[in-house]
């Protein structure tokens, strides 16, 4: 009997030790009172402000620096446009151009004897260094010059002027300076009024030569390719040293120029002249 009962024992035993052996383990935290859950609140907005701020500095430094580096591309850009109008210009050139600056005339001629002068001259541009056949027209306030691609630029902070001389085959030159390019400062703006509407030209000074005359002469720049001569003097020009004489033709030798044809030669171009009007 005494067997028995340490059996029941022992199994009693085994089931109480199986019992605990299964019995599940609580890994839960324990609650939390209201002033720990209030400081953790607190804790999480700080940290949230903080990182807001932090968030906010960054984006305005950035915007900052994308500020800087806009106005350095815009910078950066408008020097590249110059470059390539500055390279365009100077691609577009084969030589370096005829800078006109001013020179002083030289009274060569008595202010109180007036030159008289046919309807047709020679006129010396000599710091263009060439000779050209002039219509002498007092009808015609400023006189003119024939030129083409005119462009205006700024040098020094100036008004200039780059352009070429616009020429027919047969008109009469020193052939190098036909296609050259020519610089000279702007000295104002004439509006020309004609049929097909309004005009403003500019104006350049150039030392002139006539005969015994040498004056600055104020002269427009437009094309007269499609009149017979490539100068026209006007009555500004004339004013106070020339009278006009419309029986007489080139009663003044032609000038001489470095690449250009002797004086004595000039009777056949002048030979070759028709006699048509023009404005």
């Amino acid at each position: 009997m005494r067997s028995g009962v340490l059996w029941l024992m022992a199994g009693l035993s085994m089931s109480l030790a199986g019992c605990a052996v299964t019995q599940p383990q609580s890994n839960e935290p324990p609650p939390l009172s209201e002033a720990s859950f209030n400081t953790r609140i607190l804790e999480l907005e700080t940290a949230l402000s903080q990182q807001c701020q932090a968030s906010a500095a960054i984006n305005e430094q950035q915007l900052d620096q994308q500020q800087v580096l806009t106005a350095d591309i815009r910078e950066v850009g408008s020097l590249l446009r110059h470059l390539r109008q500055e390279v365009a210009s100077l691609e577009a050139r084969d030589e370096e151009p005829i800078i006109i600056r001013e020179e002083c005339p030289v009274a060569e001629a008595s202010q109180d004897n007036k030159t008289l002068l046919g309807r047709s001259e020679w006129v010396g541009l000599p710091s263009i260094g060439t000779y050209l056949k002039a219509r002498v027209d007092s009808g015609a306030n400023t006189s003119s010059l024939s030129a083409t691609e005119i462009t205006r630029f700024e040098r020094d902070g100036e008004d200039w002027v780059r352009f070429k001389l616009a020429l027919n085959e047969d008109d009469v030159v020193v052939e190098q300076v036909r296609d050259k390019w020519i610089e000279a400062p702007i000295e104002r703006r004439v509006k020309i009024v004609q049929a097909s509407g309004e005009e403003s030209r500019p104006v350049i000074s150039l030392l002139m030569t006539l005969g015994p005359i040498r004056e600055n002469v104020e002269f427009t720049l437009n094309n007269r390719t499609h009149l017979d001569y490539p100068v026209l003097l006007g009555r500004r020009f004339m004013m106070d040293i020339a009278t006009i004489d419309v029986a007489e033709t080139y009663l003044h030798e032609r000038p001489e120029f470095p690449g250009g044809a002797p004086s004595d030669q000039a009777a056949d171009d002048e030979a070759a002249d028709q006699d048509d009007t023009e404005e």
